[in-house]
């Protein structure tokens, strides 16, 4: 497929959203901004500081943030964040769940319900790294719960179309797992470890993710040598897998768009740039993006 680069010089570009004009907003991790790119142009809509990861519009037009605290030490508090795009002023909703605090924010979806998804990958140290978990909550701040914990990095979360399933990319693994739904934000009895739909069996690390209108799931993929190379990992649900390669080891996100949404966005964050492709199939719209 051939790559058109739309930015350069991005400090670890992630989260793409997609607007209908053919802008993009995305963060910037190690500038600890949520940034927009048009035209050949770049400006900052909100500096969050920390490390702002995935960020996904939600029901009354804010940009909610999953911020993992920045990948420096001393890191700050995990969060998520809600940022007004008009004037970039943010406020931060949760940091904390049932008492205990939230450690690497990392990637986060709506459903029609209008409750976000959100997967907190767990922050590494020096000897060690925190769990990882799945939440649901709602985006008035009032409400989330831990629907899975004790995962080694869940990364990417995304809905299937019919919204009956979640999926979760776990990074250190290469695993892509499904966790089938009774309800908005509830998984069905016995559900919590989630379900295996399929992994890597060579050295490949699992990223963002999005979602074919068809119910495919596309995975970033980091390469996980020095001679390997990134790309997407398209996965059907019964597990059938196939793999795109891109110029760059650290392919990170991609996100849909296009009036015919087979324009695909992504993040190669390796080399600080954002690319555009054509993609074989459709995305999935994401409720309240404004396209």
């Amino acid at each position: 497929m051939s790559v058109e680069i739309l930015a350069e010089g991005l400090k670890f570009p992630e989260g793409p959203i997609v607007l209908p004009d053919g802008a993009v907003i995305l963060v910037e991790i190690d500038a600890g901004a949520l940034t927009r790119i048009w035209n050949g142009r770049r400006e900052v809509v909100a500096e969050l500081g920390g490390g702002p990861n995935g960020a996904a519009f939600g029901p009354d037009g804010g940009i909610y943030v999953c911020n993992n605290g920045g990948r420096g030490q001393p890191r700050e508090p995990g969060r998520i964040e809600r940022v007004d795009p008009a004037t970039g002023r943010f406020e931060r909703l949760y940091d904390s769940v049932d008492g205990h605090p939230l450690s690497a924010p990392n990637d986060i979806v709506f459903d029609r319900a209008g409750g976000f998804w959100f997967t907190d990958f767990g922050a590494a140290h020096a000897r060690h790294r925190d769990f990882s978990g799945i939440y649901y909550a709602t985006p008035d701040g009032k409400q989330v719960t831990e629907v899975s914990y004790r995962s080694t990095g869940f990364n990417g979360i995304g809905l299937s179309p019919d919204e009956k399933t979640v999926y979760a990319a776990e990074t250190y693994a290469g695993r892509l797992i499904a966790f089938d739904l009774a309800a908005p934000g509830q998984v069905v009895k016995g559900g919590r470890g989630g379900r295996l739909v399929t992994g890597h069996t060579d050295r490949r690390f699992f990223d963002s993710l999005a979602v074919q209108a068809d119910g495919a799931v596309c995975v970033a993929t980091i390469a996980g040598d020095a001679q390997g190379q990134g790309g997407i990992t398209t996965i059907t649900p019964d597990g059938t897998s196939r793999f795109a390669d891109f110029p760059d080891r650290t392919v990170t996100n991609i996100a849909f768009g296009g009036a015919d949404m087979r324009d695909a966005y992504l993040t190669l964050s390796g080399t600080g740039r954002l690319a555009r492709t054509r993609w074989p199939s459709p995305g999935l719209k994401l409720n309240y993006n404004p396209y």
